[in-house]
């Protein structure tokens, strides 16, 4: 069956890799993923920011080319493209529009006016503004309105959040996706995208913070009762951690990495004293002895500091365990770490969860698709359909788009419980009735004799 919406494309560019997944919605609202591919930065991006345009290019065109060869039928030419980095900040505005119409209600075209009205905020010279987002409205004396669509009165008036970068890191994105003969429908935060992929509309309400732990930043983001409070872009990741292990073990850096994603662990109270982790020497030196314990402590110390980020943001905020009923999300690369959650819990004093981006995905992919490394591409993609469905850019859907399919290789294999073996009583052979010579007695044949049995009185078990 076909379906007509739009293909969207998430374009995840970050510290160690460079991730390209394309959906779409089906018609349960749920999304599909129709392809995806990724590659190594090949260091072409330092904490958030794409320095080696040339490195940048030559791996946005590797995942590409993997997406497009995981479903042969895919036409990519506009992405939705993440930006994070040092360079992001964020500030409160206030803004008001008298409205001429007031005979009228309150409209979309009025509240996109105010919204407009805000890109002229001054800001810095070398930076720019990437979005800007409502907080609550007002109308008249009526305040903290979600949506004042449909109101009446004289003044519209909204807080907003304001995002901003600098200048000439949004060119080099802009620079290195447009070199490879793609174009960017839009820029989103990262904070943002991976919390639309991870979160629901519980966790709105009850207050949540959204930690994407990725290779070379950690992204925070605040919500409470609905509204984005807060986002900050923290400077550590788990290249950082990576590097950490490096120096500190003196070991290769590939060995590094090795050794945090398999024995790696956020609190070395967990790790067992006794373990120790064998490194082959180089070049014919003598192997190397780690123990895991010393492991975790460089682990935990960088992993600390990174959540001491965290609890400062939110007391600047005002944010304490009665607003964030939801605890802390933890997602990204950097969330797989083992024993994460009760690092998190301890230092925080909030409930912590993994957030997987299969909050709006339909069911059956393969796990590879649903890691939370991944949120931020599918948190694009979710971006790119609220545009759609709210109208905010044009989206043009051919006929061999319409017929695109999920790829089998895309989809988890069915798991097929095994029928126990149960040894069954020996019965008699049935009479034959009619032309088969073996016919299977009827149910109402089985539940005639049951009837039988229960109103069969013992006389008649001796008389025969």
């Amino acid at each position: 069956m076909s379906n007509n919406n739009p293909i969207i494309v998430g374009l995840d560019i970050g510290t160690t890799k460079i991730a390209a997944i394309a959906g779409r919605k089906n018609e349960y609202g749920k999304l599909e993923i129709l392809g995806f591919g990724k590659a190594s930065s090949n260091n072409s991006v330092q904490h958030g920011q794409v320095l080696n345009i040339d490195n940048a290019v030559a791996a946005i065109k590797e995942a590409m080319v993997a997406c497009r060869q995981s479903n042969p039928n895919l036409n990519i030419s506009e992405v939705y493209v993440g930006i994070a980095g040092h360079h992001i900040k964020s500030l409160q505005t206030r803004g008001d529009l008298v409205r001429q119409d007031l005979e009228n209600e309150i409209t979309q075209a009025d509240v996109d006016k105010l919204v407009a009205d805000q890109r002229k905020t001054y800001i810095p010279a070398g930076d720019q503004i990437i979005d800007v987002i409502p907080q609550e409205f007002n109308v008249d004396n009526f305040q903290l309105i979600k949506n004042p669509i449909g109101y009446t009165g004289v003044k519209l008036g909204a807080n907003f959040h304001i995002i901003t970068g600098d200048k000439f890191a949004i060119r080099n994105i802009t620079r290195a996706v447009n070199r490879s003969e793609l174009s960017i429908k839009d820029i989103v935060l990262q904070p943002l995208a991976s919390a639309d992929a991870v979160m629901c509309d519980h966790d709105l309400e009850a207050g949540v913070a959204i930690l994407d732990i990725g290779g070379g930043t950690s992204d925070l983001a605040v919500f409470h009762e609905g509204i984005l409070k807060h986002t900050a872009v923290i400077p550590f990741g788990g290249e950082n951690i990576t590097n950490d292990i490096k120096t500190g073990l003196g070991v290769l850096k590939s060995q590094a990495e090795a050794m945090k994603v398999q024995f790696g662990s956020a609190l070395s109270q967990e790790a067992k004293a006794n373990a120790i982790i064998t490194i082959p020497g180089i070049r014919g030196m003598q192997p190397k002895q780690v123990s895991v314990k010393t492991l975790a402590q460089i682990i935990q110390a960088r992993m600390s500091e990174i959540l001491d980020f965290v609890v400062y943001h939110l007391k600047q905020v005002g944010m304490d365990n009665k607003q964030l009923n939801g605890g802390i999300i933890l997602t990204g690369g950097g969330s797989q770490l083992k024993h994460l959650i009760q690092l998190t819990e301890y230092q925080t004093g909030l409930n912590a969860r993994i957030g997987f981006p299969n909050e709006h995905l339909s069911s059956g992919y393969i796990d590879e698709l649903t890691k939370p490394m991944y949120s931020t591409c599918i948190g694009l993609i979710l971006k790119g359909y609220s545009d759609f469905e709210r109208k905010k850019k044009e989206f043009v859907t051919s006929n061999i788009e319409m017929s695109v399919k999920v790829p089998e290789q895309f989809k988890a294999p069915e798991v097929v419980l095994a029928t126990p073996e149960v040894e069954l009583p020996v019965a008699e052979a049935p009479v034959p009735r009619g032309p088969m010579e073996y016919r299977q007695r009827s149910i109402w044949d089985k539940l005639k004799d049951s009837i039988y049995e229960i109103f069969k009185e013992e006389d008649d078990t001796e008389l025969k």
